[in-house]
């Protein structure tokens, strides 16, 4: 193990030797960039980034070719051409300085740049010819000159950089030097100088172009990164929530102005970078979170409602909905976290309100529930008591008109000859007259009783109405009433009959129109109910009328194997078309002395029965015409009343 420990010991020392050369190295060059953009101006140094790289290049050409000819200069004083060489040298370095200041002065790399490639094209030219050597021409610096001029100036003045320095040993040379003719070996060495140049300039022509063209996507790139940058910040910042970025131990990255100041106010300052969130809360909270943080790790999503209470708010607590999710790398690990808070602190205060005032809603329904179904009761009853009082009046006139005390006198009259009984009944007068008046009298008294009888029965059929009505209200607060097969035209008539007086007082024909049809399974009562609320307002409708030829017609017929319609038309005063969608509305009425409950509970029981309630009529003056239509089976009406309920 030792020596395995010993080598990777090594390795790990000449790694960080390696990395602190890298970083000397990076130091130095970022210092040399730095001096050179002394010579720079700010408009390059701040415009774009390939002027500036050719600007930078221009500099350090200039300082070099500088300093090259400083040396050469210096080298040659030690040769026989000190004046021959050394002056055009020293003079060449004063010019290349000369290009800083014209650096300076454009603030454009381009025309320093001209004159830096045609000045060393020129040295080379020079030395060739002062030199007589063609080797001067053809060197290494014969092909610099265009791939840097390629960089500098473009691919068409590199072109142009190119054909001078390739014609400087295959023409200029030859006629400065008044050799028309080339050695083999002059020859090659010029071609194959021609056609590095013609190569330099085509790699560094493609180099440029793709430079170009990669320098232009990343601009792009950047610009858009960069506008996307902003917009997110300008986006973040501009939001009331709170936003922070944490690293994969819960510390602080960033936090937008908004997380700050919630930070202020929670915990009285500032949360450095890099210190755990959470760490001024209760130990055991801080714990919690820590848990949670440890599951954000694993690629959960946590989302959950804190309440940390506000320093220096008396009372004031601050609700957050915080959400923390992890943040994906791009091979699927989680590289860092987020957090989301909002704060639901008015959310909670106006949900605690609104559960108040649903309490509040909800007694206040179940009042109105209640005045409601007193409502219907007490309508329901009212229009029963019209017909129990017209019923009563009849029975009391019916009493009132018997004949009891001509009876009285007929047995007076027997009493006072009740010791000559058989003469008096058959001498006398008076008494042979009395068994005839007697049996009159008895057929009278029998017909009153029968009316009588007949007025009782439906004054006790609507008491009993009564009594049920007021049961109802015990139903709507516990059950619904028992579902039990009815005949349609049997409780019809029983409702006719309560309201007949009423009808027969106010001069209306009624006519029933009742087709075979089978009986149905309804609450008794409640269809009852209905029944005598459509047949009051129908009364009143037609007695508003004024019509001499008042009628109403109530029809039974089937609209489909499954479900009835009882009809009931009237030639009344009718209904204006923009009043029949009001109709059932709660408290709707278009009479004067109405008060709109009737038909509304009349329709809202017909829901209850499984049926439906609806009206039709042509305008005022046209009479109105009532369709309740009801199921048939047993099972329909449960399904469709507790649907309804």
């Amino acid at each position: 193990m030792m020596p395995s420990e010993d080598t990777g010991g090594g390795g790990d020392s000449r790694g960080v030797v390696q990395r602190g050369w890298t970083a000397r190295f990076a130091a130095l060059w970022a210092r040399f960039v730095k001096r050179l953009d002394v010579y720079i101006p700010a408009p390059l140094r701040h415009g774009a980034p390939l002027e500036l790289s050719r600007a930078r290049m221009v500099v350090a050409l200039a300082l070099c070719s500088f300093l090259g000819s400083m040396v050469f200069t210096g080298i040659l004083q030690f040769t026989p051409y000190a004046w021959s060489l050394g002056v055009p040298s020293a003079l060449s370095g004063v010019f290349f300085l000369g290009v800083l200041v014209l650096l300076r002065w454009r603030a454009s790399p381009r025309l320093p740049s001209l004159w830096l490639c045609l000045f060393l094209w020129a040295s080379i030219l020079m030395t060739t010819l002062s030199l007589d050597m063609l080797a001067m021409s053809t060197h290494a610096a014969s092909v610099l000159v265009p791939v840097m001029a390629v960089y500098l100036l473009g691919w068409r003045l590199g072109l142009f950089m190119s054909v001078l320095c390739a014609l400087t040993p295959l023409v200029f040379f030859p006629l400065a030097t008044a050799q028309p003719e080339l050695s083999p070996m002059e020859w090659s060495m010029g071609i194959f100088t021609t056609i590095f140049i013609v190569f330099g300039w085509v790699v560094s022509s493609l180099f440029l172009t793709f430079r170009t063209e990669a320098h232009a996507t990343i601009e792009q790139t950047r610009r858009t990164l960069h506008e996307n940058e902003g917009e997110l910040s300008s986006l973040i910042e501009s939001t009331d929530d709170v936003v922070c970025s944490l690293d994969l131990e819960g510390r602080l990255l960033t936090a937008n102005q908004s997380a700050k100041q919630y930070f202020q106010r929670i915990f009285g300052g500032d949360i450095p970078p890099g210190v755990f969130i959470f760490r001024d809360l209760p130990s055991e909270r801080r714990e919690r979170w820590r848990e949670r943080l440890e599951r954000a790790r694993e690629g959960h999503r946590l989302k959950e409602d804190v309440s940390l209470p506000a320093l220096g708010e008396r009372g004031q607590m601050i609700d957050l909905e915080l959400t923390v999710s992890p943040v994906w790398g791009e091979v699927g690990e989680v590289l860092k976290l987020t957090v989301f808070g909002r704060d639901v602190t008015e959310r909670k205060a106006a949900e605690a309100r609104l559960s108040e005032l649903h309490r509040g809603l909800v007694d206040a329904s179940r009042q109105a529930g209640m005045a409601e179904v007193a409502t219907g009761v007490l309508h329901n009853v009212g229009n029963t008591l019209n017909s129990v009082n017209v019923s009563a009046g009849i029975v009391s006139e019916r009493i009132r008109g018997l004949r009891v005390s001509s009876l009285e006198k007929a047995v007076q009259l027997l009493r006072e000859n009740e010791a000559r009984l058989g003469s008096f009944l058959t001498e006398d007068p008076r008494g042979r007259q009395l068994p005839a008046y007697l049996e009159a009298l008895t057929t009278q008294l029998t017909q009153n009783k029968d009316a009588v009888l007949a007025e009782l029965n439906a004054l006790c059929d609507g008491v009993d109405h009564i009594r049920v009505v007021v049961g109802m209200q015990q139903q709507y607060a516990r059950f619904s009433g028992v579902v039990e097969e009815v005949s349609l035209p049997e409780l019809i008539d029983g409702a006719v009959r309560l309201q007949s007086a009423s009808f027969g007082k106010a001069g209306i024909e009624l006519r029933r129109e009742y087709a075979a049809v089978p009986p149905v399974w309804v609450d008794r009562h409640k269809l009852l109910q209905i029944l005598l609320n459509l047949l009051s307002n129908a009364r009143h409708a037609v007695k508003e009328s004024g019509r001499p030829d008042g009628c109403l017609t109530i029809r039974v017929v089937p609209a489909n194997p499954s479900r009835m319609c009882i009809i009931v038309a009237d030639n009344g005063v009718g209904i204006a078309p923009e009043h029949v969608p009001l109709l059932f509305t709660h408290g709707f009425t278009t009479k004067k002395d109405g008060h709109g409950f009737g038909l509304h509970t009349s329709a809202l029981a017909a829901e209850e029965l499984g049926g439906a309630l609806s009206c039709e009529s042509s305008g005022r003056g046209q009479g109105a015409t009532f369709t309740l239509e009801l199921p048939v089976r047993k099972e329909e009406a449960r399904e469709e009343g507790a649907v309804a309920r």
